[in-house]
């Protein structure tokens, strides 16, 4: 039996390429994948949203590897792939305080639900990530940071902490880092400090700000080059850096969006302190003798108060 061609349809883009990918795809789908395919077109995109890998399979009689296994074959890379595609039109259709009601009800009073729900999301969110990028694109980026003069990681709301984390961890290591954080007029102080033999790397999921726009023209402009660490934007980018760097944001935002941000800058952290271990070794050792200097050994006078009978 194939999908209900005239099942209503959202005004929503990613709701009906799903239903066109079923379509396209209905002969090729086993059975259990058929079920799955079946459920996925008849569910509001909201329940989707919210839905596990392991809900959906017990949701269509199947289970969560049959799941993955349907919607690769339908052309999705994966469960997050498909709820990216479905939160860009929910987002854009839906108030964010009704966003937030609505996932406030899925998650209802259960705290044990509330527990698994996060580490779920998030599980897929980094195995997501972890797919979408290839050994060869991830030791460019690490080639692109280890021949730096110096590192210039961005990032703006969200993407702050992992810009800040990636900046404040590289010196730790030895290298030059610094953070850049600023926007509007002000941010053109920041853009001249980038020079020749430079690195830039860019955090930010989505919406092209202009500040991205200026900050990969003068990069190029002076000779340094680019990381881009993005969910949306890649293919804006691609033909403008040096490397493409995806993670996924939240499509229901129960997970912090800089997740994987954060975990894409310890990679790329763990690499570059494996190719000059003695330099990140040398820079610790001087980090911990320069925390003990400004420890005070003396012990803290306690202060008496008397008072007058």
């Amino acid at each position: 039996m194939t999908p209900d061609r005239d099942a209503p349809e959202e005004d929503a883009g990613g709701a009906e390429r799903l239903r066109a990918a079923v379509r396209g795809s209905w002969e090729e789908l086993s059975g259990a994948e058929r079920a799955v395919a079946q459920y996925l077109t008849n569910t509001p995109s909201q329940g989707l949203l919210f839905a596990s890998a392991q809900e959906l399979g017990s949701a269509s009689g199947t289970s969560n590897a049959t799941v993955v296994r349907a919607l690769q074959r339908l052309g999705y890379t994966g469960l997050p792939a498909l709820k990216r595609e479905l939160a860009a039109d929910f987002t854009t259709a839906v108030a964010p305080e009704v966003r937030l009601q609505q996932r406030i009800a899925h998650v209802g009073h259960d705290l044990s639900g509330i527990w698994n729900d996060v580490f779920t999301e998030a599980q897929e969110r980094l195995e997501h990530c972890r797919r979408l990028t290839d050994g060869e694109t991830f030791q460019r980026a690490v080639s692109v940071l280890a021949e730096a003069g110096e590192v210039f990681c961005y990032g703006i709301a969200a993407s702050e902490t992992a810009a800040r984390h990636l900046a404040l961890a590289l010196a730790r290591t030895g290298r030059r880092s610094r953070f850049l954080g600023a926007t509007g007029f002000a941010f053109a102080d920041e853009l001249l400090a980038i020079g020749r033999g430079d690195a830039v790397v860019v955090f930010q999921p989505g919406r092209a700000l202009t500040e991205f726009t200026v900050l990969v023209e003068r990069a190029r402009a002076v000779g340094a080059k680019v990381v881009f660490v993005t969910d949306e934007l890649g293919d804006a980018f691609a033909d403008r850096v040096e490397v493409v760097i995806t993670a996924p944001h939240t499509p229901t935002g129960i997970t912090a969006e800089g997740l994987t941000g954060l975990v894409v800058a310890d990679a790329l952290l763990l690499a570059l302190t494996t190719l000059d271990e003695p330099r990140a070794v040398d820079t610790s050792h001087q980090l911990t003798t320069l925390r003990e200097q400004l420890l005070d050994p003396r012990p803290t006078p306690t202060r008496r108060t008397s008072r007058k009978k």
